[in-house]
């Protein structure tokens, strides 16, 4: 039974991950709250799901005409060394450590989402 909490928590943050949301919002409180997997074992199947994921997202999005590719490698290449650095400090952080980390994270993401105006472009 429990392996279809995991496909479900899988096919949430798929869907967030195609939507742009990122699916790791949903599916780290899914695996670590309610499923009991590890801070380190949830981040690193989320990190593995979000790259098939991510990168069909990104096709898609290329392809409806919806990515300014223009800014993309001064946004990719930072993006890919603080990764980098940052999975590196992560993997010596205690677990408990790690799990406020990320729900100061969500918080900081929910103010975000409520007090910032969405911008449309047309």
């Amino acid at each position: 039974m429990k392996i279809l909490f995991y496909i479900l928590a899988g096919v949430l943050g798929g869907v967030l991950a195609g939507m742009g949301m990122g699916g790791g919002t949903l599916t780290m409180p899914i695996l670590v709250l309610l499923l009991g997997v590890g801070q380190l074992t949830a981040q690193y199947a989320n990190l593995l799901a979000f790259l098939p994921s991510g990168a069909s997202a990104l096709a898609l999005h290329v392809k409806n005409g919806l990515v300014d590719g223009e800014p993309l490698p001064y946004l990719l290449i930072p993006s890919a060394l603080a990764c980098g650095a940052s999975s590196y400090f992560a993997v010596g952080l205690e677990a408990e450590l790690l799990k406020k980390l990320f729900g100061g994270f969500l918080i900081a993401v929910a103010v975000c989402s409520l007090t910032v105006k969405t911008v449309k472009k047309r």
